[in-house]
């Protein structure tokens, strides 16, 4: 049986395109914390550092404030929502311009202790 508290670190903002971020996330959701850091030391994405930094957080989160224990953690849930656009425009040819979506995500992990 799996405990349903969960202890949660959320970034915001971040200037990385959602479709990005999700291609890093799934790759750690449902592994042991250990797991997941080592997952995303070797990542070679922009986002990854980010991530492993939120994972840390969320981990010291359920330790300090929910007393869980480390070795216990899992990622249970791992999601990237989109944020504001940023629109820009690029000049073209002939007085036209093309639009420029800067793009940014909202991103949320949640750990677990596993049930023993």
């Amino acid at each position: 049986m799996e405990n349903k508290i969960g202890a949660r670190a959320v970034l915001r903002y971040v200037r990385i395109a959602p479709r990005k971020c999700r291609i890093v996330v799934d790759a750690i959701r449902g592994k042991d914390l250990d797991e997941a850091i080592a997952i995303l030391e070797y990542t070679p994405k922009r986002a990854a550092p980010l991530i492993e930094k939120l994972v840390k957080s969320a981990a010291a989160n359920a330790t300090e404030n929910h007393e869980m224990r480390r070795e216990d953690l899992y990622v249970a849930e791992a999601y990237v929502d989109q944020g504001p656009t940023l629109k820009r425009a690029h000049p073209r040819y002939r007085g036209q311009t093309y639009p420029i979506l800067k793009r940014t995500s909202h991103i949320t992990v949640v750990v677990r202790e596993r049930g023993v």
